[in-house]
């Protein structure tokens, strides 16, 4: 597949399980995501800087958590930045995010979500990971959630994080 031009980057798309077939249009979903996240967080890259999002299965997923964060089980999204986050500006690669699909759909069906939502939302969290985004702390965590939050709503994507208060 050929980069996406639509994106204030070079992106790609790569399926490598039929899975996610459950959502053929997961590569404008992913697109749509990396723009609202890009206009919602004010990130700065090169127009032909790479970035690169895998929808992959919950073994490849476990297999890399494992070997990159010694966590051997599957995982939603796991995300690669390819530089650190203050290069991101002048950076010829990104990095990736990975996304796993029985863990993405299982988490959709028991939070009462789309899949196509919750893909969003994973990839927008991905992406703001790429560039150094994070919620180790609670300061960090509600300055995050809220970027997720305003890009998803870019998106017309409920606030994922207002289920939550529900349980």
């Amino acid at each position: 597949m050929s980069p996406d031009r639509s994106t204030p980057v070079a992106l790609e798309t790569v399926r490598d399980t039929d899975l996610w077939d459950a959502l053929p249009q997961a590569e404008a979903v992913v697109a749509a995501a990396v723009v609202a996240a890009f206009a919602e967080a004010k990130l700065k890259a090169l127009p032909d800087a790479e970035l690169a999002v895998t929808l992959s299965d919950d073994a490849r997923v476990a297999e890399l958590n494992g070997e990159w964060r010694d966590k051997p089980t599957p995982t939603n999204v796991l995300t690669f930045p390819a530089v650190e986050p203050d290069e991101t500006a002048d950076a010829p690669m990104l990095g990736d995010v990975i996304l796993a699909f029985e863990t993405v759909e299982r988490e959709a069906r028991e939070e009462g979500k789309s899949l196509s939502d919750h893909v969003s939302h994973l990839v927008v969290h991905g992406v703001l990971h790429l560039f150094g985004h994070d919620h180790l702390d609670d300061d960090e965590a509600e300055e995050m959630e809220a970027l997720e939050t305003r890009a998803l709503a870019r998106l017309g994507v409920p606030d994922p994080y207002a289920l939550d208060a529900l349980t």
